[in-house]
């Protein structure tokens, strides 16, 4: 995730340690106080969901999926993050409110020192779960909403989907459980994009992702529908200017970008237009100690039947199975072909990504996009926006000094 609030107006947010290894410059509670060493844990805790939406990475159905954990199977999962030192357990699904046992397991999460947070739908959310959630620990909800009403219902193929997201949105902060919304952007929804911040800000939301489309899951089913590089540019610069016009305006929203790195590179370069050069400089450091794109390094996901996967979105390539061996002795053994192409991704990349000045705060972008795209996991991401121009070293060692020129 890169934070546009934090790197164009300075707000501070309680990842500001795990994320950009700035906890000493935030006055809010930190998540942890340094760089994450261990990745954030996506569990798809079932298959079954109660919509069946366009985009679900993990191809999410109707009906639970054979082979889900049992309390007991999830407990002895959590107690393996726990015991490798994973920082956050992120409840996903599927959708994770269809399991009976949410409750128990957050609780469960929490006690272990865990900090769970939940990815949802919105649609099950009453007062009451949503309360005994809070009760239980669980520290965030982040609730996806793709478009106004008429194109979110389609985007999720139920009709009235987008008033029961909203009501789930409205119960979790009735009770005071932070929430964020969640917002994926592609050409059926593009109009609807500053309606949907404003939404949140009607409803007293202060936190937005807005995410690129990945192509896994029915995610690749619909990738002819994805933006165009020139779009998706045009959309992160508004959602930018949006972030400057709200804070301006004293509506402190944190607005964060999701699942295209070409989003740090431009960032560094709307702060130098619009701020200056010192300013383009701190954007870019803090982007460095951010790393990049996450994949099979500081981000990871377990699906519903213990496969390991490199990110939430790459659900066809397994690394292994909790039920066999420990998270940690899967993410660890670097044996894996995949998994330590990822993790040395720079000495393969190809294309203009082999000698972009932007490499150290980027790392080729999508892995799985270019995969999808060209057959070639070291390919340039499909949906890099930047210029040629924009990209070209100019010279040895110019990578970090050139981004900021």
């Amino acid at each position: 995730m890169i934070s546009i609030s934090k790197l164009l107006c300075d707000l501070d947010a309680e990842s500001d340690g795990l994320r950009y290894d700035a906890a000493d410059e935030s006055s809010k509670p930190q998540i942890t106080e340094e760089k994450q060493r261990r990745p954030v844990v996506v569990w798809n805790t079932t298959r079954q969901c109660n919509l069946y939406c366009s985009h679900c990475y993990a191809g999410a159905d109707l009906e639970p999926g054979t082979g889900e954990f049992s309390t007991a199977e999830a407990k002895t999962f959590l107690e393996q993050l726990a015991d490798y030192g994973a920082p956050v357990i992120l409840f996903s699904g599927g959708e994770p409110l269809v399991r009976d046992d949410l409750v128990e397991l957050v609780d469960y999460a929490a006690d272990l020192g865990l900090r769970p947070v939940l990815s949802s739908n919105g649609t099950l959310l009453t007062r009451e779960k949503a309360a005994a959630l809070r009760d239980a620990g669980l520290q965030y909800a982040g609730i996806s909403v793709d478009g106004l009403p008429e194109r979110n219902d389609a985007f999720r193929g139920e009709e009235g989907a987008f008033d029961a997201a909203v009501r789930g949105i409205e119960n979790c902060l009735d009770v005071g459980l932070k929430t964020g919304l969640r917002y994926t952007i592609t050409e059926a929804n593009a109009p609807d994009l500053e309606g949907v911040v404003d939404l949140l800000v009607d409803v007293g939301l202060d936190r937005f992702c807005f995410y690129h489309l990945d192509y896994g899951g029915r995610g690749a089913d619909i990738a002819d529908l994805d933006l165009s590089p020139e779009e998706k540019r045009a959309a992160v610069e508004r959602l930018a200017e949006m972030t400057l016009e709200y804070h301006s305006q004293g509506e402190e929203i944190e607005t964060l970008l999701v699942g295209n790195y070409a989003d740090a590179a431009f960032l560094v370069k709307y702060a130098r237009e619009e701020f200056g050069e010192a300013k383009a400089r701190a954007v870019y450091d803090h982007l460095e100690r951010n790393g990049g794109d996450p994949t099979g390094e500081r981000v990871a996901d377990v699906d519903y039947e213990g496969n390991v996967h490199p990110t939430q979105f790459w659900q066809g390539y397994s690394l292994g199975n909790v039920r066999d061996r420990p998270f940690g002795e899967i993410w660890e053994d670097e044996s894996n072909p995949l998994l330590r192409a990822l993790r040395n991704r720079e000495d393969h990349l190809t294309g203009k990504c082999a000698d972009c000045r932007y490499q150290s705060i980027c790392r080729g972008g999508s892995r799985l996009r270019a995969l999808a795209e060209t057959s070639d996991l070291f390919a340039p991401d499909p949906q890099c926006y930047l210029r040629e121009d924009e990209i070209r070293l100019e010279g040895a060692g110019s990578a970090i000094g050139g981004a900021a020129d």
